[in-house]
């Protein structure tokens, strides 16, 4: 409205109040008047509470990077528990927001759903983009989950941290195995038979270790 050489001080005060209520403001001009003041807001998702508890107890820090009113933002994330607010920024804003998160030689996962949102996820060391996105989106992240849910995020993180545990374990295992065993062959302590059998075990504990990994990663 200020490029248009109109004056919102009239309805600055509602347009505070409704901000404060997570609503975005929106101002309407007619004949070069201005006319009216509506809001319009994105209600948070029943999941996302649990999805934000369940990342901050892994001990990851959720931040809130978006377009919106600087207001709007912060009264939704206020409740979320989301202390760390980037509000009306736009795509560009966005990318330098993850480079900022990214000093000190943090790991940065960005997720969003919107072409504004594609460069960020671009830029972000993991993007995570939700299925019910737009195709740029979708193609600039690395990670897509199906659902538009984001306890999905919680779960993925779970389910990636579990993935490289198992992966520490099975080495863990197939080395200390290896290394206990070939001596013992070596030195003829150990009959082919037996050592066949000794290697199928091996095999058997590292794949029964893997499928541990279907019961991992969900979120309640």
């Amino acid at each position: 409205m200020g490029s248009l050489g109109l004056d919102v001080a009239p309805f600055a005060a509602e347009a505070s109040r409704l901000a404060e209520e997570g609503r975005t403001p929106l101002y309407a001009a007619l004949d070069g008047r201005l006319a009216a003041l509506l809001a319009v807001s994105d209600p948070v998702r029943a999941t996302t509470p649990r999805a934000v508890k369940a990342l901050r107890g892994m001990g990851l820090t959720v931040a809130m990077v978006t377009g919106d009113h600087r207001r709007t933002a912060e009264a939704i994330a206020r409740p979320l528990g989301i202390e760390e607010v980037v509000a009306e920024v736009r795509p560009e804003g966005k990318v330098e927001a993850v480079r900022r998160l990214k000093e000190g030689g943090r790991a940065v996962a960005f997720v969003g759903d919107g072409i504004n949102d594609a460069p960020a996820l671009a830029a972000a060391d993991v993007g995570v983009a939700l299925g019910s996105g737009t195709d740029i989106a979708i193609e600039s992240a690395e990670v897509v989950l199906m659902r538009g849910d984001l306890t999905g995020v919680a779960t993925a993180v779970a389910l990636s941290r579990a993935t490289l545990r198992n992966i520490r374990q099975n080495l863990g295992w197939a080395f200390g195995y290896n290394a206990l065993l070939i001596p013992v062959a070596a030195f003829g302590l150990l009959s082919p038979m037996l050592a066949a059998a000794a290697m199928g075990l091996s095999s058997v504990c590292v794949v029964g270790n893997a499928l541990r990994l279907r019961r991992a990663g969900a979120v309640a």
